[in-house]
């Protein structure tokens, strides 16, 4: 049996999500490993739980550089407990970092809406972190098309 890191396995993850999805495998290796790069960076190496993170993105996009984008997080917003920080990835954007937002318990939730741009079709991932050091995810695929044609 191999053992896999924390990094090795979310790189794996994310690189065979890619693959699965986008026919030029180089360039979806190359886009999910500067990704996974950033999201490793983000959570210090630790593996960020599915679930809690809600997000909101059409599955069609019409026009990349003007997507609507909703997040929030289920989380409590207390003194000692709340989200911190809540970091955005385009997995194939240029700079795969889209936005990060920082939030502190007078922020009253972990909500945010906004417009990203997308460079093609991709995965776009949302990674939470609380101020316990704990890390929630979520992915959400998003189609750009040009014109609206769905090619």
């Amino acid at each position: 049996m191999v053992k896999l890191s924390r990094r090795e396995t979310l790189v794996l993850a994310v690189g065979t999500t890619v693959l699965s999805v986008f026919p030029n495998g180089q360039r979806a290796q190359a886009g999910s490993r500067e990704a996974a790069d950033l999201i490793g960076k983000f959570t210090g190496g630790k593996t960020a739980q599915k679930g809690k993170v809600a997000i909101e993105l059409p599955e069609i996009a019409e026009n990349g550089g003007n997507v609507p984008l909703a997040i929030s997080v289920d989380a409590p917003m207390a003194a000692d407990n709340y989200v911190s920080e809540v970091v955005v990835v385009a997995e194939h954007n240029p700079a795969p970092e889209v936005v990060k937002f920082d939030f502190t318990p007078m922020s009253g939730k972990a909500a945010v809406t906004t417009r990203i741009r997308l460079a093609q079709s991709q995965n776009v991932v949302v990674v939470a972190k609380t101020s316990k050091g704990e890390f929630f995810t979520s992915q959400r695929f998003v189609k750009v098309t040009v014109g609206g044609c769905g090619g």
